[in-house]
């Protein structure tokens, strides 16, 4: 059962998807991010409008809420979105860490308007040389230096 403060945020990550649209900004996603039971950054999807194949609407407010948190994870953080997340967003997600994930539309109802992302998870699971993207490793040995570098400093910020 949801809780009246859960939909509360989930219509404004889906009034932000609806309003995406009717100005013709982008793809019909909104996301939003709450702490403390305040809205702290919003998104909307932006792709088209900036030329960023980047700009989801879950990355648009999680770069949003880090800016204003002034930090780079989202502790204590929950994330409403109008979709299920596609991978390049949930990967976001996770790296970002925040405490909950809720979303409105799946994954199945985006690729019925032609935002199918199934490719993108079967290409993950191939192996390298078997994936359509034309892949090829070079210079790994001197890629090697900044790893170590990493691995021995003292002044690393670990996440």
């Amino acid at each position: 059962m949801s809780s009246q403060e859960e939909i509360v945020f989930m219509k404004e990550a889906i009034r932000l998807s609806v309003m995406n649209v009717t100005e013709g900004k982008g793809g019909p996603f909104g996301a939003i991010v709450v702490k403390d039971g305040k809205i702290i950054a919003r998104g909307a999807n932006s792709v088209t409008s900036t030329n960023d194949p980047t700009a989801h609407a879950e990355v648009v407010a999680i770069r949003n809420a880090c800016k204003e948190l002034n930090t780079f994870q989202l502790d204590d953080c929950d994330i409403y979105t109008s979709c299920e997340p596609c991978p390049m967003c949930l990967g976001a997600i996770y790296w970002a860490r925040p405490a909950r994930l809720f979303y409105a539309n799946t994954k199945v109802d985006a690729a019925d308007i032609q935002f199918d992302d199934q490719f993108i998870y079967e290409e993950i699971a191939r192996p390298v040389n078997e994936r359509k993207l034309f892949t090829k490793q070079l210079l790994r040995d001197e890629a090697m230096e900044a790893f170590n570098l990493w691995k021995e400093s003292n002044a690393k910020v670990e996440y």
